[in-house]
């Protein structure tokens, strides 16, 4: 890649910005400020807690097993530090809960998971989901 070129009169400045047309927005240089400010308001809320309220933003629903995978935490550290504390004050609820899935016969042939080792789907809520909006309207 060639090395770009400057002009003279801006060799004495601290700060030069690249032109609009190489970077349209940039946002996440917001994200600092943005981020202590909206952990500021919400006292309840832990920094790793809220960036997995980041993570999860897009999902309708997941189960801990592939959080933990994706996310790059153990399975109880993400469960016990995370979920179970964000559950505690209305930002995560079980989607579905254990014993939820359908009772007939099809269903628990065709399927790994019986009604007895279905592990329970969680979903962001609808409080947690304006929590996430809030910030991402302050970046």
């Amino acid at each position: 890649m060639p090395k770009s070129t400057v002009k003279k009169t801006r060799l004495f400045r601290e700060v030069s910005k690249l032109p609009d047309k190489y970077v349209k927005h940039n946002y996440l240089k917001n994200l600092r400020g943005a981020m202590r400010g909206f952990l500021e308001k919400n006292e309840k809320i832990t920094r790793a807690q809220f960036q997995f309220m980041l993570f999860i933003y897009d999902l309708e629903f997941f189960t801990i097993s592939w959080a933990s995978k994706e996310y790059g935490y153990a399975w109880g550290s993400l469960a016990d530090r995370i979920i179970y504390p964000l559950m505690s004050d209305d930002y995560i609820y079980k989607h579905f809960d254990k014993l939820s899935p359908s009772q007939t016969a099809e269903d628990h042939l065709f399927r790994d998971e019986t009604k007895y080792n279905y592990r329970v789907r969680y979903a962001l809520s609808q409080k947690g989901r304006m929590a996430v909006q809030r910030f991402y309207n302050s970046l």
